[in-house]
This record gives C-alpha cells, sequence and structure tokens, in this order.
C-alpha cells in the first residue's frame, strides 16, 4: 500500500535530490518525489519512520504529520514554485490558482495561513516575489523593466515601492549595496 508523505522546508530541486539521497540512504523504496511531498510505494514502520525524521531533521527538512500543516506547506510550495521555479507567465489570480490546486476554499486556506503564519498569505506571496526580485537583480542578466514584466507588476515604479516597503530599500540601492559587497576573482 502506498503512502504519501509530506515534508517541510523542500523549496527547490537541491531539496529534493537531498530528500532523494536520504530515502536512498535508508533503503526506503519510493515512487516519486517532488517539492513537499514523496509517494513511498509502501506504508513505513513507526522505526523507520523515526529514523527518516532524524535523517531530515539533519538536513534541515521535517515531516509534517497533521493536516492544517500539510496546507500550509503545500500552499507555500505551490508559490515557491510558481515564483521560482517556473516559467509560466505569473499573470494568475492567486486565489483561483491556490484553491483548483488544493480543491479547497481560498477564504478558508486565507485564513489557516494567517492564523498559523502570522502574516496573510498575500504577503507571503510578495515577500517570494521580493526574493525572486533581489535574485534577479543579483544576477544583473535583465533590466527591472524586464524583471517587472516577468514578475507580473503593472509598472517598475510599483515594482520598487512594494520592494522599498519589504526591504527598506530601492532595488537600485539594493543594487549598490549588492556591488559594493561583491569582490572580484582577482581579489579573493
Amino acid at each position: 500500500m502506498s503512502e504519501t508523505i509530506h515534508i517541510k522546508n523542500m523549496v527547490c530541486p537541491r531539496c529534493i535530490s537531498a530528500v532523494s539521497n536520504i530515502l536512498q540512504e535508508l533503503e526506503i523504496p519510493y515512487g516519486s518525489i517532488k517539492l513537499g511531498e514523496v509517494e513511498l510505494t509502501s506504508s513505513l514502520s513507526m522505526e523507520t519512520k523515526n529514523a527518516f525524521s532524524k535523517a531530515l531533521q539533519n538536513s534541515g527538512f521535517s515531516l509534517i504529520d497533521n493536516r492544517k500543516s500539510q496546507l500550509i506547506e503545500q500552499m507555500k510550495t505551490l508559490v515557491v514554485d510558481k515564483i521560482h521555479h517556473s516559467s509560466d507567465d505569473l499573470d494568475i489570480k492567486w486565489a483561483d490558482y491556490i484553491s483548483e490546486k488544493l480543491n479547497l476554499d481560498y477564504k478558508y486556506l486565507s485564513s489557516l495561513f494567517s492564523s498559523v503564519e502570522s502574516i496573510t498569505f498575500e504577503q507571503y506571496i510578495i515577500n517570494q516575489k521580493i526574493e525572486r526580485v533581489k535574485e534577479l537583480i543579483v544576477y544583473d542578466e535583465l533590466t527591472l523593466s524586464e524583471i517587472a514584466f516577468k514578475l507580473n507588476y503593472s509598472s517598475v515604479a510599483y515594482l520598487s515601492n512594494q520592494f522599498k516597503k519589504v526591504t527598506g530599500m530601492t532595488p537600485t540601492q539594493f543594487k549598490k549595496v549588492i556591488d559594493k559587497n561583491r569582490k572580484s576573482l582577482d581579489d579573493i
């Protein structure tokens, strides 16, 4: 009998690889693995589950046992995946996207998220978008206009205002701080 296990803090392809390595080291057979979730081919004994949980914690992950925590982690995973790992258009209505993916009412999900995470789900999305903006600024491959378009901001001004609200500095100030702290390979 197969079993789905939910794992907290899986946010990138490297996390999938790390969890896959843990499963292989513990010789736990699994069918598939994706952000926040592992499909096992059979149920785990309590002893194996405890060993798996301990190995996950040593790598910065943790098992999620209750349904509400699973939903919140799924919400986070959907946002991170869409903003950081997808080339799809971000011109989406998050409420529709999340409720469709999880087959639950958005008001319930949003309320649940706020009650557990102590920020609104909308603020979580904004924080993730700003982290992505920071990443793209550091890469220095796109102009601010291109970044605004890529992340579905209505204008560069709107992106800059939101960036300043979250970080306390404008994107230009952020870039200067990053450039100032970077050293060329010759200086290392």
